[in-house]
């Protein structure tokens, strides 16, 4: 079920304002009770004032019959209100007790009764009115008759009922108009993010017109846009990236199909064909685990089967690994620096030799390639560096992209497909690090960092001393 906002903000406005007028009512509504009260308190007080004058003048029985003519004036014309005067001697005695049931505490001067088979309440109060003469102390009792000051309060509060309801439901129509008209910026929002479509992606939200409120929302959203524009990008520029890669071998492999079938072949040609497809489809399987290992990474897969090593240990058996390749580009490698650090060490040997071999490609022979191990921030970076043409910044900024080349004509397509430094990229991210590069002086710097090792122990140092020679070669290996 949708909620509609203006409906709600007027729900909540009607609420407040039943709210807010419930409390005015309920204050008038004691302060008139209050009032009331202090006048029936007032009316019986000044009755028990005569009668106490009236009665203490009564010394004898002859008196006191002319002292009741005068007690029966005292009841208010039309509201009859009992008065009982109660003596130990009977002919000092007036009126019928008062009967009720009592109202609330019965605390105090006053006190409520409801009498037998009446609707409202009577208010009493009693005093003692001492001898004199012939005159035994009496005990009066007064009542006052609360139907006139009770019919009032209950008419009070009806009418404040509905005066409330009324109220609180002219401010919920109101409230509906105002915040129609107040939400108006956002159902033309909503109007103008309606007509957003793919075919024009550069579209936005307007944010000049819109109030305060919706402004940072607005820039929000056009953020999510412009990433989502960025990310689609990257989508279409990788499609094509792939099916490019993907179409040179898949080419290769019908075309050397098909001119082997166009006529017959010795078994040595066939042969030949079959090893030049094998290379094409071992090409393919590259890409395809290539695109997979990139993929599982944007999945968020952390890198596992860590294991705590000396790196440079870790670089020297992938530069005995690599010898034979720097010895046909006439290349030297240098290693420099040393750090432990817990890595998977098959995801590490695979982005050092993306980089070793991206610095082969690009480096002329008799050139050197050093490799330096830095232990930076609770990170351990490691950079593989070359002599090289500089590198434009803007390019830099791309350089670990997928399929991205410096080479825009795409040279030695057969031998680079593009994924080897964004898989160097995975791989740090992997294990919590980054990747850099830096081009000055005439070298060329690419490198990628993971997190270090815990703090050593107090038996590092003596464990470092009695490192193996491999080890102990971080201060400088030259190859070969």
């Amino acid at each position: 079920m949708s909620r509609s906002i203006s409906r709600r903000l007027s729900v909540i406005f009607a609420a407040v304002s039943l709210a807010v007028f419930t409390l005015v009512g309920v204050g008038l509504f004691a302060a008139m009770e209050w009032q009331l009260n202090g006048e029936l308190h007032a009316a019986l007080d000044t009755r028990a004032d005569v009668a106490r004058l009236i009665i203490s003048r009564a010394n004898s029985p002859e008196k006191w019959r002319f002292v009741q003519d005068k007690l029966r004036d005292l009841s208010p014309p039309g509201n009859p209100a009992p008065l009982y005067v109660e003596s130990p001697d009977p002919q000092f005695r007036f009126g019928h007790p008062i009967t009720g049931t009592p109202v609330g505490s019965g605390t105090g001067k006053y006190r409520l009764i409801r009498p037998p088979g009446q609707a409202y309440n009577m208010i009493t109060t009693s005093f003692t009115v001492p001898a004199n003469g012939a005159r035994p102390d009496v005990r009066v009792v007064m009542s006052g008759n609360c139907e006139r000051s009770q019919k009032s309060l209950r008419e009070l509060g009806a009418a404040l009922a509905v005066l409330i309801a009324a109220a609180s439901g002219m401010v919920f129509l109101l409230s509906s108009a105002v915040t129609r008209f107040g939400l108006r910026p956002l159902t033309r929002l909503s109007e103008e993010a309606s007509q957003l479509s793919p075919v024009n992606r550069r579209q936005r939200l307007r944010t000049d017109s819109l109030p305060q409120e919706l402004h940072e929302l607005t820039t929000s959203f056009n953020g999510a846009l412009e990433r989502l524009d960025r990310a689609y990008e990257r989508l279409e520029s990788f499609n094509a990236d792939v099916a490019h890669e993907l179409r040179t071998p898949v080419s290769i492999l019908i075309g050397q199909t098909e001119v082997a079938l166009t006529r017959d072949r010795s078994i040595n040609q066939l042969q030949q064909t079959l090893q030049s497809n094998l290379e094409e489809f071992e090409r393919l399987r590259i890409i395809v685990n290539d695109m997979l290992f990139l993929s599982r990474r944007d999945r968020g897969e952390r890198a596992t089967g860590l294991t705590d090593v000396w790196l440079a240990a870790e670089i020297s058996r992938t530069l005995e690994f690599l010898e034979i390749s720097f010895d046909e580009a006439q290349l030297r490698v240098m290693l420099h620096g040393d750090a432990r650090a817990p890595v998977n060490t098959s995801l590490f040997g695979r982005a050092l030799i993306n980089l070793l071999v991206n610095a082969i490609e690009h480096s002329r022979p008799g050139m050197i390639v050093s490799v330096q191990v830095t232990p930076h921030d609770g990170h351990v970076e490691i950079a593989v560096s070359n002599p090289g043409a500089p590198i434009d910044p803007a390019v830099r900024e791309h350089i670990f992209e997928r399929f991205y080349r410096l080479d825009e004509s795409r040279c030695n397509s057969r031998e680079n497909h593009g994924l080897g430094l964004s898989i160097v990229k995975a791989v740090a991210e992997m294990h919590n690090g980054a990747v850099f590069i830096a081009s000055e002086a005439g070298i060329n710097t690419f490198g990628f960092s993971v997190a270090a090792a815990s703090p050593p122990g107090p038996n590092a140092s003596k464990a470092f001393k009695n490192a193996s020679p491999k080890r102990a070669g971080m201060t400088g290996r030259v190859l070969p």
